[in-house]
């Protein structure tokens, strides 16, 4: 579940040749797996194009070729680029080559049946422009299917950006660890179905990377997740509490309230105006529901302890009442999402300032209520890509941030961050994120460190939409949990 940058990709093979793996091996065993990847799109005796660029990617396109010519595939290599400038594996791969060596520049793409894209790996430092721009715009437009080697060329490792332009792939074969370009979009787009081969670099490799970002799975999750206990009761699992505001807003706070209840709190209460008591009421059966017109009403609900974890932002209105209404909750657990965030538009330091007396607090802006709240931080706003931006979030207001989208980042003020790919498209409607945070609430009530809570509630979240399929609205999700939970207890060793 680690994804390593190019950079932490290029130590572990370093390390693994220090300790006695000859990079020959390795490139070997990589332009291997990519031909087996071919073998599995391709009819045997097709003709496949095989494109090489100067690089190490190039290398591993010389052994997929030399590998599928000896199958019977009809293969044609071009590489871009002089053989001359191949250096160290790359060039022994090449001169190990027994056949014709094309300009890629010159070659009818649209000849093949397959072709694999051996160009540039995710180590990519610039833009495509001239010759490879030119020849990544011929195969997009020839309709081929594609195995990239890696990355499909033209997209950032690191980031998922495209430089320039990038091939889009059928599928890519990536070795020993996926890059975070693999599921931030658009690389996660672009990449195709990813397979991730095993060439020989060994995990301990990892112990001297430490690397920080992971893939959004159970493994990471796992070890804090609050099954429940035989002995345990609705008291031991936490009391929640829904801040909402008017009657005509009150639907994202009833969504939140009963994705909590779902996730497992142990009790949710609803803290609304008198006028809204009804509805909430009316709705929500299994939810407490009490009156509170303002932060004064609030704080006397909180005098309550045992309240232990708030859920603020969905349907909270935006404005100085709801900042209020955070000034008398910041002590609890803490999920912040929607109107509270816009609340601070400008402030994110003010909003800082305030999570500072939580014991665990979770940010849950879309890109929009991002950009407003850090739209005062230019550090944060022009980091790199996705995933550092919501670490710089995250690093300036001490709060785990879960930054949504079809790539969600969650990220720790400590670096660790964790990239989701599970969610299908169809989970983009309205209510979506009102079920995200009151799942995150809800695994907060039970204890959950932040970040795992945070982790784990988007990763339920996508499996949500899944198991509620196309056409889904956002109160499916919260029923759709059920399913869900069943399956990951059983797989954690949960009651059944």
């Amino acid at each position: 579940m680690e994804l390593l940058t190019p950079v932490e990709m290029g130590r572990a093979d370093a390390l693994t040749i220090a300790a006695g793996t000859p990079g020959a091996r390795l490139m070997e065993r990589a332009g291997a797996m990519v031909a087996q990847a071919a073998a599995r799109l391709c009819l045997p005796g097709g003709r496949v194009l095989v494109l090489c660029g100067p690089g190490n990617n190039g290398g591993d396109g010389f052994v997929a070729a030399r590998r599928l010519a000896g199958q019977g595939y009809r293969v044609t290599l071009a590489l871009l680029g002089a053989r001359s400038g191949l250096r160290g594996d790359a060039a022994a791969m090449a001169d190990l080559w027994t056949g014709e060596v094309y300009e890629a520049a010159e070659t009818d793409v649209g000849q093949a049946d397959l072709i694999i894209d051996a160009l540039f790996g995710a180590g990519l430092a610039r833009d495509l422009d001239g010759e490879a721009l030119a020849l990544v715009e011929r195969v997009n437009a020839a309709g081929v299917p594609v195995v990239a080697v890696d990355l499909p060329s033209g997209i950032d490792g690191a980031t998922g950006a495209v430089r320039g332009v990038a091939i889009r792939a059928s599928a890519s074969v990536t070795f020993f660890r996926p890059k975070p370009g693999h599921l931030l979009m658009p690389g996660r787009m672009l990449a195709g179905r990813l397979e991730v081969a095993d060439i020989g670099i060994g995990a301990g490799v990892l112990e001297a990377i430490r690397p920080l970002a992971f893939a959004n799975l159970p493994e990471l999750w796992a070890g804090q997740f609050p099954l429940p206990r035989m002995d345990g009761h609705k008291y031991s699992r936490g009391h929640l509490v829904a801040v909402s505001g008017p009657a005509s807003a009150a639907g994202a706070t009833r969504l939140a309230a009963a994705a909590a209840l779902r996730a497992g709190a142990g009790l949710v209460t609803v803290a609304c105006p008198e006028a809204a008591l009804a509805i909430h009421a009316a709705k929500l059966s299994a939810v407490m529901v009490r009156a509170v017109e303002d932060a004064d009403g609030l704080a006397q609900l909180l005098a309550d302890r045992r309240l232990g974890t708030v859920v603020l932002g969905p349907g909270a209105g935006v404005g100085p009442e709801t900042r209020q209404k955070l000034a008398v909750a910041a002590d609890r657990r803490l999920v912040v999402d929607a109107g509270l965030i816009t609340s601070f538009a400008g402030d994110a330091r003010e909003l800082a300032a305030a999570l500072s007396r939580s014991p665990a607090a979770v940010l849950t802006p879309h890109d929009g209520e991002f950009a407003r709240l850090f739209a005062n931080e230019p550090s944060v706003l022009e980091a790199p890509s996705k995933l550092e931006r919501a670490r710089a979030g995250a690093a300036l207001t001490g709060a785990v941030l879960l930054l949504k989208g079809p790539d969600t980042v969650v990220a720790s003020p400590d670096g660790r961050a964790a990239i989701a790919a599970n969610a299908p498209p169809y989970i983009a409607t309205a209510g979506a994120g009102d079920v995200l945070a009151g799942i995150v609430g809800g695994l907060l009530a039970q204890g959950m460190p932040a970040f795992e809570a945070a982790s784990a509630a988007v990763w339920l979240h996508g499996e949500a939409g899944r198991a509620a399929g196309p056409g889904l609205v956002a109160d499916d999700l919260v029923a759709a949990l059920r399913p869900v939970y069943r399956q990951l207890f059983a797989r954690l060793g949960g009651p059944a």
